[in-house]
C-alpha cells in the first residue's frame, strides 16, 4: 500500500514565498502613496478653512487678512506653517508647508496652495491657476481636483 503524502513539499513552500514577495513589491508603494496621499489631505483642510472668513474680511474691509486675523489654525500634526500673500488687486494666496520630519519622504517641505483673484468668489488649489506658481507637491499626492 502506498502512504498519502502529508504536508508541503519545499518547492511548494518556495512558491508562496515568491508569491508573497511579488505581492509585497506591488503593495508597499501603493501603502506609501496613501499614506502621502493622507498627510496631503491636512494642509488641504487647514487651506480649505480660511476660505470664508478670508473672502468675508476682504469684503468687509477691502484687505487681505492675516491668518491672525481670521484666527485660523496654522500648524498641525504634517503641516509646519500657513502663509497668506497678496496676488494682485483682489487675490491672495494661502500656502502650507509640510514639515521636513515625520511625513513621507515625497512631500517633506513642500508647499499646498489655494489661491483666488477674484475676492474669494473662486479658488483655485494645488497645481491649477494661480495657486500652481506656489504649490511644489506633485500630482499623485494632490486631491484629484487640484491636479
Amino acid at each position: 500500500m502506498k502512504t498519502m503524502q502529508k504536508g508541503f513539499t519545499l518547492i511548494e513552500l518556495m512558491i508562496v514565498v515568491a508569491i508573497i514577495g511579488i505581492l509585497a513589491a506591488v503593495a508597499i508603494p501603493a501603502y506609501q502613496d496613501y499614506i502621502a496621499r493622507s498627510q496631503v489631505t491636512e494642509a488641504v483642510n487647514l487651506t480649505a478653512g480660511t476660505k470664508a472668513p478670508m473672502a468675508e474680511f476682504f469684503q468687509n474691509t477691502g484687505n487681505v487678512a492675516s491668518l491672525t486675523d481670521i484666527g485660523a489654525t496654522t500648524t498641525g500634526k504634517y503641516v509646519q506653517s500657513m502663509t497668506v500673500a497678496s496676488n494682485g488687486t483682489n487675490g491672495w494666496v494661502v500656502s502650507a508647508t509640510m514639515r521636513n520630519t515625520g511625513v513621507n519622504v515625497n512631500i517633506q517641505g513642500g508647499i499646498f496652495a489655494i489661491a483666488t483673484s477674484d475676492g474669494g468668489s473662486t479658488w483655485s488649489c494645488g497645481s491649477v491657476g494661480d495657486a500652481g506658481s506656489v504649490t511644489t507637491i506633485t500630482g499623485p499626492y494632490l486631491p484629484s481636483s487640484c491636479k
